[in-house]
């Protein structure tokens, strides 16, 4: 299930606002300039499957979006608990970054874990299979997969060149609780 829990940026230790509902959700995004909608994923893929695999069942929905968002550049992240690089991987995306340009991603199997430092509050989101984010160019962010990931996300780039990350230099990230794979996919 996809959800939503709101923070001051000072503690991690306080829920102030816990959202489960895919509505509540993306009323509670858009008011701080997220995008936040739930997709069909109409084609059955599985973690670890190609990016030719995932690009060719999606073909139609990258299309649209490619044509609706300006984008230049689309890649799809997928990786299963048995992937080797799964650790390094993991650990690239964990520290607060920002992007030029809008983060797009469409999870078409598994699940991962945003989180989004807007002005003085932290938004984590868990996202599920279905669900789709677009992050704002410049928002402070960091996303987790869990040690033992199992996700499939198509991203797109207004960039040709793909994710290209600014690290913030800012620690937040480490005192906010990270994605612990487990069958209903919570974080600690």
């Amino acid at each position: 299930m996809s959800r939503l829990r709101i923070f001051t940026e000072n503690d991690s230790g306080n829920v102030l606002a816990t959202h489960e509902s895919h509505a509540a959700i993306a009323d509670a995004l858009r008011a701080v300039g997220v995008r936040f909608e739930q997709w069909q994923t109409s084609q059955p893929v599985a973690a670890g499957a190609s990016q030719e695999e995932v690009i060719s069942a999606y073909r139609a929905d990258i299309e649209r979006l490619m044509r609706e968002g300006g984008y230049k550049a689309v890649d799809v992240i997928s990786l299963s608990p048995d992937h080797p690089d799964r650790a390094a991987l993991r650990q690239k995306f964990l520290n607060e970054h920002t992007h030029a340009e809008d983060e797009v991603r469409f999870f078409v199997a598994g699940s991962g874990l945003f989180t989004l430092h807007i002005g003085d509050h932290v938004y984590e989101v868990l996202c599920e299979k279905g669900d789709l984010i677009g992050v704002p160019d410049g928002t402070r962010h960091w996303f987790d997969m869990s040690e033992s990931p199992s996700f499939v996300a198509i991203r797109l780039f207004t960039n040709a060149e793909g994710w290209v990350a600014r690290f913030t230099g800012d620690d937040i990230a480490e005192k906010f609780p990270r994605m612990v794979a487990s069958a209903s996919s919570q974080a600690a």
